[in-house]
């Protein structure tokens, strides 16, 4: 694999020229949602996101010119890449349940990272490791993901509404869709989806990774079914309750068919949507939007109760910790 000719930039790129349909579905559904943007708000000024923020860096270690070098380049370039700015602090971790990277902060990002990933991974993947956390920043994702860390760390905490739980599985599945778009971004910045699709099998398999065969690995993606029978589907949904992120293969299977349907090309070849002028919606991306709608719209309706009375009991109960 080859690095990005030098100087290549994605220059004022919008998030919405590559935005995922099931991201730009479930982000609609949640500020749907009365007073959720209250609550996660009120989350954050309770103090919550201050104390993640320095339980990293009391923690981990801070990286930089001075710092393990290469690996911040590699986090600095994507923000370059993406013509963003200012490029977040990154920590380095051994402490779970940062296996992976994250990226949070609703007011000012830090993306997290775990050393036994960065080992695992060259320079290039590396790259598409950060270029999918710089996707977050730079497509807005960063209040509601805070939002999804304060809430699963919350989650023994004693006191807590009962109304907290479909919040959270709402909130969740927004994650899932919102993991999409960063992997489209991560291909965009390398300017390698193979190099994207490298590193989901990384995840997937851990040290042994260097020993497998992409090829088949891709391959497998057209095993999974994301319909099946009424079973498997139930069993699938009980796997996912808590998961932040997609099964690997089914974001490997998603960004290939992506690439394949010619948007890759078209946006690296600098035809894409800038920050500085109006969306572009396309009427099959909005065919897809509702499509996907119509998912998360069952899923607050499966969650038994009104999402407008979770919120306003969240609401009033942080009103009520905010006081104490």
């Amino acid at each position: 694999m080859s690095l990005p000719v030098e100087g290549y930039q994605l220059k004022r790129i919008s998030p919405k020229s590559y935005e995922h349909p099931a991201d730009r579905a479930a982000t609609a559904a949640l500020q749907s949602i009365p007073y959720l943007d209250t609550v996660v708000r009120k989350l954050i000024e309770l103090g919550y996101e201050r104390a993640l923020r320095q339980y990293y860096l009391g923690a981990s270690v801070r990286l930089g010119e001075d710092q393990l070098a290469d690996v911040w380049h590699a986090h600095a370039r994507a923000y370059a890449t993406l013509d963003l700015a200012p490029v977040p602090d990154l920590y380095m971790t051994t402490i779970p349940p940062v296996d992976n990277a994250l990226a949070i902060g609703a007011q000012k990002p830090i993306v997290v990272v775990h050393s036994g990933l960065v080992k695992l991974l060259d320079s290039e993947h590396q790259r598409a490791l950060f270029a999918h956390e710089a996707g977050h920043v730079l497509s807005d994702h960063m209040l509601y993901r805070t939002a999804v860390v304060i809430l699963l760390r919350m989650g023994s905490v004693p006191g807590i509404p009962l109304p907290l739980l479909p919040l959270r599985h709402a909130l969740l599945e927004w994650s899932r869709a919102a993991e999409l778009s960063c992997d489209r971004a991560a291909a965009l910045v390398t300017r390698d989806p193979v190099a994207v699709c490298h590193l989901l099998m990384v995840i997937a398999a851990g040290a042994e990774a260097d020993r497998l065969d992409l090829d088949v690995f891709m391959a497998q993606g057209s095993e999974y079914n994301e319909k099946g029978s009424g079973l498997e589907r139930l069993t699938r949904l009980t796997m996912n309750l808590n998961l932040t992120h997609p099964m690997p293969v089914r974001r490997i299977h998603e960004l290939m068919e992506w690439v394949k349907s010619g948007e890759y090309d078209r946006i690296i070849n600098g035809s894409y949507v800038s920050r500085d002028e109006p969306s572009r919606p396309r009427a099959e991306a909005g065919d897809a939007a509702a499509h996907y709608a119509d998912r998360f719209r069952s899923t607050f309706r499966d969650a038994g109760e009104s999402i407008g009375d979770i919120g306003k009991q969240l609401s009033d109960w942080l009103r009520g910790t905010d006081g104490d």
